[in-house]
C-alpha cells in the first residue's frame, strides 16, 4: 500500500472541489443519476482503506516485530478490510484489463468481512457494467477514477482530514451537487439541506430520542436531527431509523451514516407503505419519539389495493385515492409517533392543504383528534426536480392547546436562477413563531377548531393568513392637478416647436 499523504491538515474546500473534479471523468459520456453511485461508492472505498492504512502504520510502528498481534490488533476496526480488496491494491492494477470486475469483487468482499454493518449495500452497485461502454472505455473510466481519488487532496487519512465530519461533510456535498443536476429523479434521494434543517430544528430532538424517517433518502434528514443533539448536548445518545424503496439510494444512505460516524442506526431498504421494515418484537408498527419525511409528492403506485386489508390498521381514518399517496405516508406517520410524546414533521405538496373526497375525509380527522399542529407554507422552487411550492405539516400526540397554528412563509426567500434558497433569518422567523404560537400580522394566524370546521376543514393557508397590503388612497384632486399642470407644458412645448418650425422654414 501507498503513501500518499502530505501531513498538513486540509481544508473541507480541497476536498470537496477533488471529489468535484473526479466527476469529470464521467461527464458527456455517463448521466449523473447514473454516475454518481460510482463516484459516491468509490469516496467510501477511499475513505475505509485510508483509515485501515493509516491504523496498520500506526500499530506497525508499535508492534513492527510482532505481525500477529498487528492481525489481531486490525480485527477491532469499524470496518475490516481484506488486502486485495483495499483501494491501493485496486489502484496498483489499474493499467491491466478488468478494472470493473476487480472493483465489484473488492466491494463484495469488502462486504462479506462486515456483514453486520454492510449487508447487502453494494449489490445494487455494478462497475463492471455496460453503462460505462465497452470493455476498453470501461476500463479507462475506472483507470481514471482510481488515479482521481490516489490524488494527494483526496488522502483522507485520520492523521491527515482529523475530524470524521469532514468526509461527510464531502459525502453531502456531492449528493447535493448531484441533485443539482439530476433533474425530477433528485427528490428521490435528496431534500435541500435547509429544508431538513428546518425541520430538525422544528423538532427539537433531545437525548435519548428515537428518531426515524420512513422515506429516508440518503438519510440527510435523519443526520440533521443527530447532528442537533450532539451538538446541543453533547450527546450520542439517540437512534436513527429509516426506510427506503430504492436499493441504490439505501445504499447512499448506509455509506452516508458511517461517513458521518452515525453508527447507530437501522436503515432498511423496502416500501414503506406496502411492506413497513421497522416492526417492535410483537410485529406491530415500532414508535419513535420523532419522525420526520419528505415523502415522493402525489406518489401513483403506493399500494392502494392492499391497504383496505392492512394489518396496522393504517388506513382506519380513510384510505387515500388510488393515485395520490400523499396521505397514505401522512397516515403511516402517525401511526408510529409514541402515544402521549410523539411529533412529527413531513413535507407535502398545498393539494394535500385541500383536495376533497376521501383526503378531506382523512384531513377532517386528524382535525378533530388534535393531531395537527402547524401547517407551513414555503417558498417555490425550493425542491430539486419540482418547481412547486410545498408546505410542511407538524403533527404532534401532545399539544399545548386545540387550535392550529398558520404560517405564510413563501415570501421569504433569496432567488436563485434554478432553485430558491431559505436564508438563515427565514428559518429563525419560522422557529420564532412556531414557538410563540402567536398571531402575527400578514403572516400567521391561530385557527381555532370552530374556524377550522367553517371552512370544511380546508387548509389552504390564504383562508387563514391574509396577505393583502391595502394600497395608499389616490388623490384625486392631486392627480387631476398634476394632470392640468402636464396639459399645459404640453401645449407651451407645442407652441415653442412652432416657433422652431417658421424659423427653419417650415409652414
Amino acid at each position: 500500500m501507498n503513501d500518499l499523504a502530505p501531513k498538513a491538515p486540509v481544508s473541507q474546500d480541497s476536498i470537496n472541489a477533488a471529489v468535484w473534479a473526479a466527476c469529470d471523468t464521467f461527464r458527456g459520456t455517463v448521466d449523473p443519476s447514473i454516475y454518481k453511485d460510482y463516484v459516491l461508492t468509490m469516496l467510501f472505498l477511499k475513505y475505509v482503506s485510508d483509515v485501515w492504512q493509516d491504523h496498520y502504520d500506526s500499530y506497525k510502528a508499535q508492534y513492527g516485530d510482532h505481525p500477529e498481534l498487528i492481525a489481531e490488533m486490525l480485527k477491532n476496526e469499524r470496518f475490516v478490510l481484506p488486502a486485495s480488496a483495499s483501494f491501493y491494491a485496486l489502484h496498483a492494477l489499474r493499467h491491466t484489463p478488468g478494472n470493473g470486475e476487480r472493483i465489484d469483487k473488492a466491494l463484495h468482499a469488502i462486504e462479506d468481512a462486515n456483514l453486520a454493518k454492510l449487508r447487502d449495500v453494494f449489490q445494487d452497485i455494478h462497475f463492471n457494467s455496460n453503462k460505462l461502454g465497452d470493455e476498453q472505455q470501461k476500463n479507462d473510466i475506472l483507470r481514471h477514477l482510481l488515479e482521481d481519488f490516489s490524488k494527494p487532496e483526496l488522502n483522507l487519512r485520520e492523521g491527515r482530514v482529523g475530524n470524521l465530519d469532514v468526509i461527510g461533510n464531502a459525502y453531502e456535498f456531492l449528493i447535493k451537487n448531484f441533485a443539482s443536476t439530476s433533474g425530477k429523479k433528485a427528490g428521490e434521494f435528496y431534500t435541500p439541506p435547509e429544508v431538513s434543517t428546518l425541520m430538525a430544528r422544528l423538532m427539537a430532538p433531545q437525548p435519548g430520542d428515537e428518531i426515524c424517517d420512513p422515506t429516508c433518502g440518503s438519510g440527510s434528514l435523519l443526520m440533521k436531527c443527530g447532528r442537533l443533539i450532539r451538538d446541543g448536548a453533547c450527546s450520542r445518545k439517540y437512534a436513527l431509523y429509516g426506510q427506503e424503496a430504492i436499493g441504490s439510494t439505501w445504499a447512499l444512505a448506509k455509506m452516508n451514516m458511517f461517513l458521518h460516524g452515525e453508527d447507530n442506526h437501522r436503515i432498511e431498504w423496502g416500501d414503506t407503505i406496502r411492506n413497513p421494515k421497522l416492526l417492535d418484537g410483537a410485529n406491530s408498527l415500532k414508535h419513535f419519539d420523532i419522525v420526520v419525511a419528505n415523502p415522493p409528492f402525489s406518489l401513483e403506485k403506493w399500494g392502494f389495493e392492499g391497504a383496505d386489508a392492512d394489518k396496522f390498521s393504517r388506513f382506519r381514518r380513510g384510505v387515500p385515492p388510488r393515485t395520490k399517496g400523499d396521505y397514505a405516508f401522512i397516515l403511516h406517520m402517525v401511526e408510529t409517533m409514541k402515544p402521549g410524546i410523539g411529533r412529527m414533521a413531513v413535507v407535502v405538496p398545498h393539494g394535500v392543504l385541500f383536495r376533497g373526497a376521501a383526503e378531506g375525509r382523512i384531513r377532517q380527522k386528524l382535525i378533530e383528534e388534535n393531531l395537527l399542529d402547524v401547517v407551513i407554507g414555503l417558498p417555490e422552487k425550493l425542491f430539486y426536480g419540482t418547481g412547486i411550492p410545498a408546505a410542511i405539516l407538524l403533527f404532534a400526540k401532545h399539544k399545548a392547546d386545540d387550535r392550529v397554528l398558520f404560517i405564510d412563509a413563501s415570501r421569504d426567500f433569496e432567488a436563485g436562477k434554478n432553485q430558491n434558497l431559505l436564508r438563515e433569518a427565514d428559518l429563525q422567523r419560522i422557529q420564532a413563531t412556531v414557538a410563540a404560537r402567536q398571531p402575527v400580522q400578514r403572516y400567521a394566524h391561530l385557527a381555532t377548531p370552530a374556524e377550522l370546521a367553517e371552512n370544511d376543514f380546508n387548509l389552504n393557508i390564504p383562508r387563514y393568513v391574509d396577505t393583502f397590503e391595502e394600497e395608499a388612497p389616490i388623490d384625486l384632486m392631486a392627480v387631476r392637478r398634476e394632470r392640468l399642470e402636464l396639459k399645459a407644458e404640453l401645449a407651451r412645448l407645442e407652441a415653442q416647436m412652432d416657433v422652431y418650425l417658421k424659423e427653419l422654414g417650415y409652414e
